[in-house]
């Protein structure tokens, strides 16, 4: 493949991946408000919230090095999605556990993506863009791993909340 090939295909990636982390945190600032019952959760979500935002610099820090920008028009699309989706578990009765399963499946996403990116970044000589981008696989498969920990002490809460008449959604 030509170095042009690769570049094009790194640049994609990299506006895709800004695109990714602007849906995160379109999914994760409207939960993080709406969350009551668990304050370890609105914790974590809150430091990667702020995490989120670092990778979002990193990604904008290689492209700009490329004389690249991110794309405005697919961050717009994937944060309307993404508030939607979020919007969406509000009405469900078990929504943290709905919320649950939605953000460990997008932390796992997110971990693809930045492995298939690093690849083509080390792939077409983008070392210094690779080793940001480890950075955010880093974060992206801390928060998956703390949500796969979680899941079953969020579960059991929800359980004692709903048995005990509480509100136990959020």
């Amino acid at each position: 493949m030509s170095d042009n090939a690769t570049r094009d295909i790194f640049i994609t990636g990299l506006k895709n991946a800004h695109a990714m982390e602007t849906q995160a945190l379109s999914i994760m600032k409207p939960q993080v408000k709406r969350i009551e019952n668990y304050p370890d959760v609105a914790a974590r979500f809150e430091q990667h919230i702020a995490e989120t935002e670092g990778q979002l610099t990193r990604i904008e820090e290689i492209l700009s090095s490329l004389d690249e920008d991110h794309s405005k028009l697919k961050d717009m699309a994937l944060s309307f999605t993404g508030t939607m989706a979020a919007m969406g578990h509000t009405v469900a009765g078990d929504e943290i556990l709905k919320n649950s399963f939605a953000n460990f499946a997008f932390e796992n996403f997110e971990i693809a993506a930045y492995k298939s990116l690093i690849t083509i970044a080390e792939t077409g000589g983008y070392n210094s863009g690779a080793n940001s981008l480890k950075l955010n696989l880093a974060e992206e498969k801390a928060m998956a791993d703390w949500l796969d920990q979680n899941l079953p002490a969020v579960t059991s809460r929800f359980l004692s909340l709903r048995e005990a008449g509480d509100k136990a959604k959020v």
